[in-house]
């Protein structure tokens, strides 16, 4: 298995450049699902793949009850954050990373992301406004992809807006207005002010990756 930093340079060649370095939550995230990885090298990455998108449907079907359970689905919320850079950190780390298994893992990120925003919806976000979050955690990674299809090898710096924060925003939002809901006030607050500020983030996001591609793409 490679080391950390091997692993952390490893990543960084199969998300076109992207230095993990550059932001302390992406390069902490990495390195705890690293972490957890070691003892698990032998579990195949496509598992923790499956489970991740299982987990983040979950956290869904949670929020519907609302009230206390949306501590719980802010729990799986993370739970399958942390398996989705499992399997990455499976696949890198062990030696078994492939094209398939980066585009498949790319897919179920975007299935799980429509699940946070689903849940977000679920327990009392205004509709548009949970779209507008599934919608800004699929731009970014979208843009850099055509960006990639166009001829730019590198995909630009981290942003405000990758897919740790992603994570950790749906997660705090959603457990927050459970612990909210047990002590008697009102969750749907905390849920519309944790989804209106990861809209604000993703629009943000996009801004400085606009900035970066166009610079790259009038090259």
């Amino acid at each position: 298995m490679l080391s950390r930093e091997e692993y952390l340079a490893a990543w960084a060649r199969w998300h076109g450049g992207t230095d993990p370095s550059a932001s302390p939550l992406v390069r902490g995230w990495l390195s705890l699902a690293y972490a957890l990885a070691r003892p698990l090298a032998g579990v195949p990455p496509l598992l923790a793949t499956a489970l991740g998108l299982l987990v983040a449907a979950g956290a869904a079907v949670l929020a519907v009850p609302g009230g206390g359970w949306l501590v719980a689905a802010g729990v799986l919320v993370g739970v399958s954050g942390l398996l989705d850079s499992l399997d990455g950190a499976l696949a890198i780390a062990g030696g078994r990373a492939s094209r398939r298994g980066f585009v498949l893992d790319s897919a179920v990120d975007r299935l799980t992301e429509a699940a946070y925003a689903t849940a977000l919806w679920l327990a009392g976000a205004p509709g548009w406004l949970a779209a507008a979050f599934g919608a800004l955690c699929w731009l970014p990674d979208y843009l850099r992809a055509r960006a990639g299809q166009a001829g730019v090898a590198e995909t630009g710096a981290l942003s405000v807006w990758e897919r740790p924060t992603r994570v950790a925003m749906t997660g705090f939002s959603l457990g927050g207005a459970g612990v909210v809901a047990l002590l008697g006030g009102r969750g749907s607050v905390v849920v519309l002010a944790g989804t209106a500020a990861g809209v604000l983030l993703g629009a943000i996001a996009v801004g400085q990756l606009g900035v970066t591609l166009r610079r790259s793409l009038s090259g």
